[in-house]
């Protein structure tokens, strides 16, 4: 059977999605390792039928298959040259919760997250905690014997998994739990138990001396768990697999108690080797968490742009994080008193305890976005896994340590270190060369040499993530030939033709096969951003999109709200980045910047700026698509919106002299509808009513006062033409807070909606314009206070991308939003009069100014905050404005602000500063959002004339 009549095959048979375009190809075509294995498709099945027609079809074609859940393996465990499985889109159930058991019943895809949130109605927790539980799948966790930071506590997944249903690779199904013992128990007498028992007996001595010797040994088959002591356990014998065995399509796995109360003791130390000798002794003392970071880390972390703000760190260059867990705060806070005494005792120079959970979380969040802040050094080095997660026993791990940073520097190598102290198990990204062949040669010879390393130290060649691509051709450093052979025989009893995730494991690929670095070269010429960050290079610029898949998470934060809307690994931030470095690199069709592919993977991009500023690695997808459009419409007729919105303030500037007969008219239905229709916008959409009078011709009538801190007032084109009473309404804040008001004369645009629509060469002019304008020797460092957020972003971040020279530097640097520039600032706020408002934050506001100043006045006016955090409105712009893109505005809306506009009384102040944001609550919440200066005016001065 042919490739494609496979596909098609696939395609009439199965009830899920079977996708062989280029853009899901190259999507799928890596995982968040170093390697690239092009797909022949993606299947999305929609259950166990599914999975097994699927098989059996693949068999009939002598076709490999690879399972996959989020795709964050660091290995190369989920990338294969045939059929890829992902179980993410729709196999997501957890089927069953049994409390008094203690054990949950789940389908593979469901994410980590979403399995605790409904163990957690019943006081368990599922223990083991991957870094990535807001994304990972049990299926995945399961595929690599996940462990994460709780494991000195509670286990690795193998530990916590009793019965697997698999699908073998001939389509077969079978029931794997604990067998008691060849013949007995379920399942008992089936042909692949019997081959098991097998192995076990014949490898029964070789098993016993080389395998399980420590919690964290990973690497190769978990055979020990088929010993008679440990019960003929096949289902946790084949955790960690890494699919090579068997497809799950269903797991029971167990579940613990989840503390009722958590402290954090946070104790640092002179270096990572002094970390990791105290670390054994403090895993003793009974902790749930003894996890490691470096300077190196954290240092990463406060080179990321954006608002982000850290937590104090107590004195030293390496840090342990020891949480504990209790009944009640109270016990936890003794419990956490008694390991900080247990660290200062093992040598800790400063020691934290942490007992609030905002400010816990604080700290975890350094360590849990180490997978991607270690990819890009404080100064700019890329790094790479590859030696990511390697083991020793923990007695053993400062001597490892010590020995592992001799071998950085004999190779000219630098590492950033974190990882589960506790049980012997170090993260590391390297800023190896994977650009050049003799850089790829030396990468080589390193992983080379650090496995011979950690054999010595008595180590693992892998603590967590599996073996993969990265590390199984190093398997027979680390194990003597019967273990190998034991290996073998195991893989063929589920598979013997080698058709599941071929290339790991047995028979493995070569370490250096199919690196993505490979085909990627700079990319500089012609392009509209500066990329300064990356040295103008925009191949450069993709590279930091690692796969570590944060913009896949389905709950905190804003990125990335279409991924969450389709569940479609095309509509990730990392999907996307990864489409654009295929198109760049050549890797799937000669269409280039014209390709129709990326052109439709991009459509759905918000460009909310969520990724700039969640992105570990500052992935900036908004500035990618931007440059995309510029690129292919380039010379070419472009789309009817790009021509109504993108030119949408020179349409707004001339509508406004004729408000009151266009509002007339769009009152009309057939001229909406015609007006829709020509301007490319969907025919659901409300289209919003111009403003009847001009704040600038009010403003130039009023008499300011003579005296004041200087400050100019940047009112762009949708507040002058929609809502220009909130302009004056900032005049009035401003002016009691000690400002004297300027707003410019000539009519300045930030450029924003030509960016949008990847017109960038205009938006150059525009912003050239407005750089002129405001760049005046007269005007020092005097502030421009926006109060549009996206029009602040685009003059404080975008503008010196586009507009070369210290003038654009120094107006980007003089934008504050109406919050910054009113912090700590004296003004008579009344706040007599307490309130709750839902506070819609925009989303450019959260990735490039943040929201402490806005939080910190509002409660100064006596408002308590509820804040909208999640994803984005939904508008964003042109985008929900736009033909086709209705309903997945309107699904963004209900994953963003609808919950909480409903849990809220009716009257409740609803506080949006954006555009967009306020026309969203309106349409889809039915309530009437006010702007930042709306409120504080109320609460400054009752009405008055001016109003």
């Amino acid at each position: 059977m042919s490739a494609d009549s496979l596909v098609r095959a696939l395609a009439a048979e199965l009830k899920g999605e079977v996708r062989a375009d280029d853009a899901t190809r190259a999507a799928y075509a890596t995982d968040a390792s170093n390697h690239r294995v092009v797909p022949l498709c993606v299947v999305l099945p929609r259950d166990a039928d599914d999975v097994v027609r699927l098989v059996e079809r693949c068999a009939d074609a002598d076709v490999p298959i690879t399972s996959r859940g989020a795709g964050t393996n660091t290995a190369g465990n989920a990338i294969g040259p045939g059929v890829i499985v992902d179980f993410s889109r729709h196999m997501t159930a957890v089927l069953d919760i049994d409390p008094a058991a203690r054990t949950a019943v789940v389908e593979p895809g469901v994410v980590l997250d979403r399995l605790r949130e409904q163990a957690a109605v019943h006081g368990l927790t599922f223990g083991v905690d991957p870094s990535t539980h807001n994304r990972c799948t049990l299926g995945g966790m399961i595929g690599t014997n996940a462990c994460g930071s709780h494991s000195v506590a509670w286990g690795t997944t193998a530990d916590n998994v009793d019965e697997l249903d698999v699908v073998l690779a001939d389509g077969s199904c079978v029931t794997l739990g604990r067998h008691g013992g060849q013949g007995d128990g379920a399942g008992a007498g089936t042909p692949l138990l019997e081959a098991l028992a097998e192995i076990r007996d014949g490898w029964l001595a070789d098993i016993r001396r080389e395998l399980g010797r420590f919690p964290r040994q990973i690497s190769g088959y978990g055979l020990q768990h088929l010993l008679p002591e440990n019960g003929f356990h096949a289902a946790r014998a084949l955790v960690g697999a890494e699919g090579t065995c068997g497809l799950v399509t269903r797991a029971r796995v167990r579940l613990v108690p989840a503390p009722a109360a958590r402290a954090l003791v946070v104790a640092g130390f002179a270096d990572d080797l002094a970390a990791a000798a105290a670390a054994p002794a403090l895993a003793a003392a009974g902790p749930l968490t003894v996890e490691g970071m470096d300077d190196r880390l954290v240092a990463a972390f406060d080179s990321r742009p954006g608002p982000r703000r850290r937590p104090d760190l107590p004195a030293g260059r390496a840090w342990l994080l020891l949480e504990v867990g209790a009944d009640d705060p109270a016990a936890a806070r003794d419990r956490a008193e008694a390991v900080r005494r247990s660290a200062r005792d093992q040598g800790a120079l400063d020691v934290h305890v942490v007992v609030a959970p905002a400010d816990q979380r604080a700290y975890w969040r350094i360590r849990e976005r180490g997978a991607g802040l270690a990819t890009r050094s404080a100064d700019g080095r890329e790094a790479w896994p590859g030696w990511e997660d390697a083991a020793v026993p923990p007695a053993r791990l400062a001597g490892y340590l010590k020995d592992f940073r001799e071998l950085l520097d004999r190779y000219g190598r630098q590492g950033v270190v974190y990882g589960h102290f506790g049980e012997g198990c170090v993260h590391v990204r390297i800023d190896h060369d994977l650009l050049s062949e003799s850089g790829r040669a030396a990468y080589r010879s390193f992983q080379e040499d650090a496995a011979d390393l950690v054999v010595a130290h008595g180590g693992s060649l892998s603590g967590e993530h599996g073996d993969g691509r990265a590390r199984s051709e190093l398997l027979p450093r680390m194990y003597g030939e019967r273990i190998r052979d034991a290996f073998a025989a195991y893989k063929h009893a589920f598979d013997p033709l080698g058709r599941l995730n071929p290339g790991v494991l047995v028979d493995p690929a070569p370490l250096d096969a199919d690196l993505r670095q490979t085909i990627s070269r700079p990319h500089t010429a012609g392009l509209a951003f500066a990329y300064h960050s990356d040295g103008g290079d925009l191949g450069k610029a993709l590279r930091r999109c690692v796969g570590v898949g944060a913009c896949r998470k389905q709950s905190g934060g804003g990125m990335c709200p279409s991924y969450r809307a389709t569940r479609d690994e095309r509509h990730s931030t990392r999907g996307r980045a990864r489409i654009l470095a295929e198109m760049l690199d050549g890797g799937l069709s000669a269409d280039g910047w014209r390709s129709e592919h990326v052109k439709d993977a991009l459509d759905l991009c918000l460009m909310c700026k969520a990724c700039s500023a969640e992105c570990p690695v500052t992935v900036d997808m908004a500035t990618y698509k931007a440059e995309f459009l510029h690129q292919h419409y380039r010379g070419r007729l472009r789309p009817a919106s790009h021509y109504s919105m993108g030119w949408l303030p020179l349409w707004l500037a001339a509508g406004r002299r004729f408000a009151r007969p266009l509002n007339a008219l769009l009152d009309v239905d057939a001229a909406a509808a015609l007006a829709r229709r020509l301007g490319g916008i969907d025919p659901a959409r409300r289209l919003p009513r111009l403003a009847t009078w001009s704040f600038h011709r009010w403003f130039r009538r009023r008499t300011s006062p003579a005296d004041g801190d200087p400050v100019v007032l940047w009112v762009d084109s949708f507040t002058a033409a929609f809502a220009p009473e909130i302009a004056r309404d900032a005049v009035h804040v401003l002016e009691a807070a000690g400002y004297q008001v300027e707003v410019p004369s000539q009519t300045l645009c930030c450029g924003l909606t030509w960016v949008s629509t990847g017109q960038l060469d205009i938006a150059r002019r525009v912003m050239r314009r407005t750089v002129r304008a405001l760049d005046r020797r007269a005007d020092g460092d005097r502030p421009v206070v926006a109060l549009e957020p996206s029009c602040g972003a685009a003059l404080r971040g975008d503008l010196p991308e586009l507009v070369d020279g210290d003038g654009a530097r120094r107006v980007a640097s003089r934008i504050r939003t109406l919050a910054e520039l009113l912090d700590g600032r004296d003004l008579p706020l009344r706040a007599d009069r307490p309130a709750t408002a839902v506070v819609q934050f925009h989303c450019h506001q959260r990735a490039v100014f943040g929201t402490r100043p806005d939080r910190a006045l509002l409660e100064r006016a006596g408002v308590t905050v509820h804040g909208v955090d999640e994803g984005c409105c939904g508008l964003a712009g042109n985008f929900g404005f736009q033909a086709g893109h209705y309903e997945i505005s309107k699904t963004c809306a209900e994953q963003s602000f609808l919950p909480h506009l409903e849990g809220h009384a009716p009257d409740a102040p609803v506080l949006a500063d954006g555009f967009s944001c306020r026309l969203q609550i309106a349409e889809f919440g039915g309530r009437r959002p006010v702007h930042l200066a709306q409120l504080l005016r109320e609460r400054i001065e009752p009405s008055g004339p001016d109003r």
